[in-house]
């Protein structure tokens, strides 16, 4: 069996998923595998509370899919590639730990459909391009583009980049919205984990809870979200970290949040 071209590993509350597909960590089915495993991979250990999806190359996050196996499948293989990209990024949102994609390079199409999967959107200063292009070849973007650009930036500017598919810089990524945060390249993956382990050791129930209703506003009315807001604060209300934090105020200390 060939080495997985994506792995994962942990450290100190932080997981680091590593997509390795040389030379544009192109993807296709067995990719989407590995990648799928490596989240169920850090699925199974709590004590990881934020993940960073990171690339092993220099110039590339992710190119998007491997257009040369993608030409070579028939229409049925396509769109199984499809449904299997679905599954598999819906994990991320889904998850209660949060993603973060640290974008060194090139993100484009599947590629960067990976990284608006992820909660958040780190990337390095730089002259690469970010966008969906797959109009340019009669498609769309298929992996979830679509749907999580329009949700990001509001459908005028998703529509206009995706019926063009002009690429952006990671400077207008930022201005446009995307992008959340903008590091000098050689320090892009050391404060992204500097980042990581500041969040991993804050109260993570509460964390937990805001990502869950912040993901749920796509599909539910304001009163909807409203209750539920109010049934996840309730929740908070007697846990070990809540009673910490309101401890820690009153006594001026820094809070220690225990996750419970």
């Amino acid at each position: 069996m060939a080495d997985p071209v994506v792995t994962f590993s942990a450290s100190n509350h932080v997981g680091i998923i590593t997509l390795n597909r040389p030379p544009a960590n192109s993807y296709e089915i067995g990719f989407l595998g590995d990648l799928e495993g490596a989240i169920d991979e850090a699925e199974k250990h709590p004590e990881v509370r934020v993940v960073i999806l990171k690339s092993a190359s220099e110039k590339f996050f992710c190119a998007g899919a491997d257009i040369k196996a993608f030409a070579a499948n028939d229409a049925a293989t396509n769109i199984k590639m499809i449904h299997k990209g679905h599954a598999t990024l819906d994990r991320m949102p889904a998850s209660s730990k949060i993603f973060i994609a640290a974008l060194n390079g090139h993100t484009l199409g599947g590629g960067l459909e990976i990284a608006l999967a992820c909660d958040l959107r780190f990337a390095a200063e730089g002259e690469y391009k970010l966008g969906l292009p797959e109009v340019t070849l009669g498609l769309l973007p298929g992996n979830g583009g679509t749907q999580r650009l329009p949700r990001l930036i509001g459908p005028a500017r998703a529509l206009e980049m995706m019926i063009t598919g002009r690429m952006v810089s990671p400077a207008e990524a930022l201005e446009l919205g995307f992008v959340n945060r903008l590091f000098p390249a050689d320090r892009l993956i050391s404060d992204t984990e500097a980042f990581a382990r500041r969040a991993a050791t804050g109260p993570g129930l509460a964390i937990s809870a805001i990502k869950q209703l912040v993901h749920a506003t796509g599909s539910m009315g304001l009163g909807d979200g409203l209750a539920l807001e109010a049934e996840l604060m309730s929740s908070l209300f007697n846990t070990q970290d809540a009673l910490e934090g309101v401890s820690a105020f009153a006594e001026k200390r820094k809070a220690v949040f225990k996750g419970r």
